[in-house]
């Protein structure tokens, strides 16, 4: 009966844990791989403890190529994307405007394409428009897809803001930037940096629009999907699992600071 019962206080716990480690078998798996010395290129089974993929994560030179563009590419995707979507969030949250509604669902629409219509439909845009594929266009489409995620990020951290701070801000004689810098930009900041971190995510490891419209331009995903045919060397998982490592690293250092400016500003209450 004890146990029972503590099986039922705690069921949504324990279902919690399960799911979340259900969501992190396949990265403990690439993790467990990173260290793996396989007995042949097309084998994927754990055969032999070795640090060596880490020491020489640049073993294929063509590999890191490969990430150094992705890295690039999604920067550069990340930056205009962010900054064109936190705009289009403070317009569609703390303005009224004609056509506001059709652009709400023209982001939730961009969002809802399937990747294939939008690879296709932006390579044919590129041909009739004589750009040559490559790097740029590369660029192009992600910033596409990335926007829409960056707007709806944004406008959740911009509908659970209270407005009466800014408020009280100006009415003690702080100017708009005043008040911007000194109070939205803050309370906005962790919902910007959450959309960049995702549409960073989403550049990175995008395949179907980025195989459309790259050219002759190989991105990380596409080298591992060309490799799989000959065998995928064990360095991929270490970029993998660097990767994830840096990604919550990230998230963990932002949570902190968070934690830290609440419990500095509850003694001000």
């Amino acid at each position: 009966m004890r146990l029972w019962r503590w099986l039922a206080d705690r069921w949504v716990m324990i279902v919690a844990l399960l799911v979340l480690g259900y969501l992190a078998l396949p990265i403990l798996v690439v993790a467990a791989l990173s260290f793996n010395r396989p007995s042949s290129r097309l084998s994927y089974d754990f055969n032999e403890f070795t640090v060596e993929n880490w020491r020489r994560p640049c073993a294929t030179s063509d590999m890191c190529e490969a990430v150094v563009r992705s890295v690039q590419i999604g920067f550069l995707a990340t930056v205009v994307a962010t900054v064109l979507g936190t705009l289009m969030a403070f317009a569609l949250v703390r303005h009224r405007f004609r056509g506001r509604s059709a652009i709400n669902v023209l982001v939730f629409v961009s969002m809802a394409t399937p990747e294939l219509v939008m690879g296709t439909s932006l390579l044919a845009l590129f041909v009739s428009a004589g750009v040559p594929q490559g790097f740029w266009t590369v660029v192009i489409s992600h910033v596409m897809f990335c926007v829409s995620f960056v707007v709806v990020t944004v406008k959740a951290r911009l509908a659970g803001m209270d407005r009466r701070l800014e408020e009280a801000a100006m009415d003690l004689y702080a100017s708009e930037w005043q008040t911007f810098r000194r109070i939205t930009l803050p309370l906005v900041l962790p919902g910007i940096v959450a959309a960049a971190l995702l549409a960073f995510s989403l550049s990175f490891d995008d395949f179907i629009v980025t195989n459309f419209n790259a050219g002759t331009t190989v991105t990380f995903p596409m080298y591992v999907w060309g490799a799989a045919q000959r065998g995928i060397p064990p360095q991929v998982n270490v970029i993998g699992t660097a990767m994830f490592a840096v990604a919550l690293l990230l998230v963990g250092l932002s949570s902190l600071r968070g934690r830290r400016a609440r419990r500095t500003s509850e003694p001000a209450r």
